[in-house]
């Protein structure tokens, strides 16, 4: 192969790469592989992006340059013939309320123009005015003339509807919820949690937030009998719980000790108003979150969920409003596009088919990657990462460029294996459209399609960062360094724990729901094995997140809590199971501040431990000392972050390690003190594997470390910071502060839980999903990875595949046995896996 049709890496040292000196084909299909912490991202965010990306925006002017986002120099020695760099992440940004498939594709966009070129508009006397090229022409002109017509029937001059009054983000808005479909109400069920209850007995649930524990002590100063349940008091005294006006009242609130403390002047606040103030007054993420449980969101009752403004939709296409063609499935404006060009009159025909190329030019990539199922009103926020991740990368195939190295990390999360199959295909359609693909991947399938393989490893965190294998796929199946290599053979074993035979699955009771109607589902009925490793199965969208997120899960909560279960939710039987617990692979934390051994119990024995020495004792450093988080513990330079950030202009910003702590966050005083011949940033800078051995003699430190460690964790620091774990390593982490209990009347949901884990790390999984069933759990794991399917004792695919064509219970049971007779698509690919790997015996 020429040197010039290669990217040369020479001394890659991002995070925990040693040195590395590697060569990345251009113009072919390349997979980084290796196990969770390895250095993959490293090697391909850390240096190819980022350096492809930072020469080609070197490149721009400085004007240019100051407006955009840009990194640093990656820490590597040299690196040449790298092409300018796009990257799609394995964290998409989950969109706002205000984004829908149709913003985010825009799609949406050529709809709206299409509606204000192409539509037929409706008069203020009722009539509907047939399209013409006059209306078309109408939206170009300039100033007060524009998009006015004439009705040709009364005679009347109007404005007719541009494409930006189609906008539900700008002037086309329903006044009543804004554009955003929605509106919500605060709920006086759950205003009062249990008119059972007295309301000096807690019955008013809004009086328990901060600053309103004392306003029952106010109401009964009102006149209102605070002793009685609350369903006993009549209709007038509901409504002055409720809505009363905010007098003042002299009170007095008595104190634990027995003393009485008087108040006067103070203002009542009903309970409807102590939300909505507190809502006002407040920022904390988790006191909107307290909040919010007040709220009841309902359709909008003005715009019926269109999220335009109603009088927007008497400008039709085919006798269609546009909220109406929003709704349609992706893969029925194909037919849509045809019926329209039959519809408009001849002379329309070539401003209708510069429209439509730009719609179905936008469209096709989308169909391509399996998105047909969507709707351009389908919400963005309810996307599940893999859904978001092929929109991304629609819009990028969209463009047609070529020259340019894409860095793709998991792009195969959230995907179901036939989806898989068609995201190779637009793999191949990059590289023929002349540009070079490097991608951060576990699936096999996508491994096995791939020209090059670069694997990294052979461990973890300090045990990674080489290169242990690479060359093509067939020649890593028969390298002995290559640890992705027996998979790629089939020779890796398929079981790492012995499922539940078919006939005992059920023995140990079970749980049973049925859905009414809710998204896709239609009078769908489960039933769930307890204390046994449930996998719900199916595609993107065929509907599993309803079925157990926001059915199961959320009805079991609300029972649990003694709340009505969701009205969709018509039957529900829980005869064991007490406690609920959700666990997905969002980011553990928000910023540098959260790390291991803050999200754990670690931190707080550390500085105990660290508090309890005699240097601190002797210079009076309290416990509170020994945390970069506050006044005292922190370094006064880089106020407890480790580093500093230089603005110097047009260049990126320069993050430099901080002068006066050198990275490690304390004041330098705080270092000072010792165990055992650690400081306490030296104690963080600790791997959990080593840090095993050296708190041997903590046991509240060793538990936590313990139950790390067997959770195949064992090689991050224990100040590592948790927002830059991936979504499978999040999920373990969550995990810890239930290993050390019983946990036999527990449900653990996992929303794809083998997000970011190389097969290696998904066994690793499996035997703590093991730990999580010998202490009497039941889980149930929402997945598309066929080896954890196959290591299940029950499975229910949902299907048969997406959006109106999903939402039923396709088949269920033992998935080995499933395997022997698939009878849906899931199965045939379990079925196919099984076959290749060889059992050991």
């Amino acid at each position: 192969m020429e040197k010039n049709l290669e990217v040369e890496v020479r001394g890659g040292q991002v995070n925990n790469l040693k040195n590395i000196d590697v060569n990345i084909p251009l113009n072919q299909f390349v997979v980084i592989s290796g196990l969770s912490g390895s250095g993959k991202s490293s090697l391909a965010m850390g240096i190819l992006y980022a350096e492809g990306s930072r020469r080609y925006l070197d490149a721009l002017s400085t004007y240019t340059r100051r407006r955009i986002s840009q990194s640093g120099r990656a820490d590597v020695k040299s690196i040449k013939h790298i092409p300018s760099a796009l990257a799609l992440k394995q964290r998409p940004t989950v969109p706002g309320p205000r984004s829908t498939v149709g913003t985010m594709t825009e799609i949406y966009n050529v709809l709206r123009l299409i509606f204000s070129r192409l539509g037929s508009p409706r008069c203020p006397n009722g009539h509907q005015i047939p399209p013409t090229l006059k209306i078309a022409e109408a939206m170009d002109k300039a100033g007060n003339e524009r998009g006015i017509i004439t009705c040709p029937v009364c005679g009347v001059k109007f404005s007719a509807y541009s494409a930006e009054d189609f906008a539900f983000n700008a002037g086309g808005a329903c006044l009543e919820c804004g554009g955003l479909g929605v509106t919500k109400q605060l709920d006086p069920t759950k205003i009062i949690s249990d008119p059972t209850k007295s309301i000096q007995d807690g019955a008013v649930a809004a009086w328990k937030l901060p600053g309103r524990n004392f306003m029952p002590t106010v109401a009964e100063a009102a006149g209102i009998p605070i002793g009685i349940p609350y369903n006993q008091l009549s209709e007038q005294q509901k409504e002055f719980v409720l809505h009363g006006h905010g007098k003042t009242y002299d009170i007095n609130v008595p104190t634990k000790s027995g003393r009485v403390f008087h108040m006067s002047d103070v203002q009542y606040v009903n309970a409807f108003d102590a939300v909505s103030e507190s809502l006002a007054n407040t920022k904390s993420e988790v006191a909107l979150k307290r909040l919010n449980r007040f709220y009841t969101t309902s359709v909008c009752p003005v715009c019926h969920g269109t999220r335009l403004n109603p009088d927007r939709l008497t400008q039709l296409v085919m006798g269609q409003n546009i909220a109406e063609v929003s709704d349609l499935e992706l893969k029925e404006l194909n037919r849509w596009v045809d019926d329209l060009t039959a519809w408009l009159p001849r002379d329309m025909t070539q401003l209708a088919a510069n429209l439509t190329r730009e719609l179905l030019s936008q469209l096709t990539p989308i169909l391509n990657l399996g998105l047909d199922y969507l709707t351009m009103s389908r919400a963005g926020e309810t996307l599940s990462t893999g859904e978001l991740q092929r929109i991304q990368l629609a819009r990028t195939l969209r463009t047609e460029t070529t020259g340019v190295l894409y860095v793709l990390d998991e792009p195969s999360v959230g995907l179901h294996p036939d989806n898989v199959t068609g995201l190779i295909k637009i793999f191949h359609q990059l590289i023929d459209q002349g540009n070079s693909l490097v991608v951060v991947e576990h699936e096999t399938a996508i491994i096995n399609a791939a020209d090059w393989v670069i694997e990294i490893g052979p461990g973890s965190g300090q045990k990674g960062g080489e290169v242990i294998a690479q060359g093509t796929p067939g020649a890593l199946k028969t390298d002995p360094n290559s640890l992705i290599g027996p998979f790629l053979k089939g020779t890796a074993p398929l079981l790492v724990r012995q499922p539940i035979s078919a006939d005992q699955i059920m023995a140990t009771g079970c749980l049973t729901l049925t859905i009414g109607e809710k998204n896709n589902l239609r009078n769908v009925a489960i039933t769930i094995p307890e204390n046994r490793l449930t996998a719900v199965t199916g595609f993107s969208g065929a509907g599993k997140t309803t079925l157990i997120l926001d059915g199961l899960f959320n009805a079991l909560t609300a029972n649990s809590q003694g709340n009505p279960i969701p009205d969709y939710v018509t039957q529900l039987t829980n005869p064991h199971l007490k406690q609920f617990v959700s666990i997905d692979a969002t980011p553990v934390g928000k910023n540098v501040r959260s790390t291991v051994a803050t999200y754990t119990n670690i931190m707080d024995e550390l500085r105990r431990l660290f508090a309890a020495q005699p240097e601190a004792k002797r210079q009076h450093l309290t416990s509170s000392y020994f945390s970069y988080n506050t006044k005292d513990g922190a370094c006064p330079t880089c106020g407890g972050t480790g580093q500093i950030s230089l603005d110097i202009q047009y260049l990126p910003d320069v993050v430099e390690t901080c002068p006066t702590c050198h990275g490690s966050r304390f004041n330098p005083t705080v270092l000072t003190v010792k165990w055992q011949g650690l400081s306490i940033a030296d104690a963080l800078n600790l791997e959990v594997g080593t840090a095993l051995t050296v708190f041997s003699n903590q046991p509240k430190i060793e538990k936590t470390l313990t139950i790390l460690n067997d959770m195949g964790l064992g090689y991050l620091l224990l100040g590592e910071e948790t927002p830059s774990l991936s979504g499978g390593e999040a999920q373990r982490l969550k995990l810890t502060t239930h290993l050390g209990h019983q946990l036999d009347q527990t449900l653990f949901i996992f929303d794809e839980p083998t997000t970011g884990l190389h097969p290696l790390d998904v066994q690793t999984l499996i035997r703590v999903f093991d730990q999580l069933l010998a202490k009497g759990a039941t889980l149930i794991v929402i997945t598309h990875d066929l080896d954890l399917m196959a290591n299940s004792d029950y499975m229910i695919d949902v299907g048969p595949r997406a959006g109106e064509n999903g939402g039923r219970i396709v088949t269920e049971g033992s998935p080995l046995q499933l395997a022997k007779s698939p009878t849906s698509l899931t199965t045939q690919y379990l079925a196919d896996l099984v076959k290749r790997t060889q059992q050991p015996s």
